[in-house]
């Protein structure tokens, strides 16, 4: 069974980036669809990026244009690059694995914190 555990999180400013990773173990991630959620107090937990290995990427509309999702099945890492980020960009970040057709997200990441002030 596949295993997750996410990096990269900090504090940055208003206007900076960040990478986050997701650097999985157990099993390979090309047979999972993999997502990037986040949640930030007193919020509900949302999907931002998916990466659906039958239709493609997907973005929540407040990260498109944004944040980039990508992986390297060679290192069995996901990414989020995070780019002119926003206070409200602000919250715990996870990685999830999931059926191949998104339709459940049955494994998740301790969580990386992000800061932007």
């Amino acid at each position: 069974h596949v295993q997750l555990v996410e990096s990269g999180g900090g504090s940055v400013q208003v206007g900076g980036s960040l990478r986050l990773s997701c650097v999985a173990s157990g099993d390979t991630i090309g047979r999972y669809c993999m997502g990037w959620f986040r949640q930030a107090p007193g919020k509900e937990r949302e999907a931002i990026a998916v990466l659906d290995r039958i239709v493609g990427t997907t973005y929540a509309d407040s990260v498109r244009g944004r944040f980039t999702i990508s992986e390297d099945k060679a290192k069995a890492a996901l990414y989020l690059q995070m780019n002119s980020l926003k206070p409200e960009d602000t919250a715990m970040y996870y990685c999830a694995a999931g059926t191949p057709a998104c339709r459940e997200f049955d494994v998740w990441g301790q969580g990386t914190q992000v800061t932007v002030s």
